[in-house]
């Protein structure tokens, strides 16, 4: 490794050290207000392009709630950029591994009726939280960032972007969304005197 390289990777640690002290509050704070909350009856999964990240967190919200919920939750997602493109093939074939079947999907843009009906707004990074609440007014309350609900260490809230990378980084992601995911879902759960611990797919 060059000089620059390892200089560059100090610079980049030293700047997401704020994020790595701050997520045990972060996670913290964002369990809290998911169980204060009533349980959601529409939930919106953001991510910029809308073909690689929420499309797999929605189908995997979309299996674990509305099973605890008996149907009664409504999954849905959409980006900031671009409509009607499907999800890339490496994103399906990783999906159908963990059991979510992305090959229908088609990517939406970001509309009023959708953001200003969801009771929840999962996004995957901060710049997306704070263009919902610059761009559409919604409450800080309403829009949780995936990432800070991981139960590891982390390096970054962002829910890493894989789009046009390769398998091992959609991999990571997944594993990643698996992770937030499930600690989304109990946490509802928990709020509805659910608190029986829920299965979903397994990650691999």
């Amino acid at each position: 490794m060059t000089t620059s390289s390892r200089l560059w990777r100090a610079a980049r640690s030293l700047r997401r050290t704020p994020e790595r002290l701050l997520h045990p509050l972060r996670r913290r704070k964002a369990l809290g207000r998911l169980r204060a909350c009533p349980p959601p009856h529409f939930v919106l999964v953001v991510c910029h392009g809308n073909i690689c990240r929420s499309p797999y967190a929605a189908a995997l919200l979309e299996y674990d709630l509305t099973r605890f919920a008996q149907g009664t939750v409504r999954v849905e997602s959409a980006g900031f950029a671009g409509s009607g493109r499907p999800c890339p093939p490496i994103a399906v074939d990783v999906a159908a591994a963990r059991g979510l079947d992305l090959s229908a999907h088609r990517s939406k843009l970001l509309a009023p009726p959708g953001v200003f009906d969801a009771d929840l707004i999962v996004v995957m990074n901060k710049v997306q939280a704070r263009a919902l609440r610059d761009l559409f007014g919604r409450n800080v309350r309403d829009v949780l960032i995936l990432g800070d609900l991981d139960p590891e260490p982390i390096e970054t809230r962002e829910i890493q972007y894989p789009a046009e990378q390769p398998k091992d980084v959609f991999e990571r992601s997944y594993s990643r969304i698996n992770r937030c995911v499930r600690q989304l879902v109990q946490a509802v759960a928990d709020n509805a005197e659910r608190a029986a611990p829920l299965t979903q797919p397994e990650l691999k």
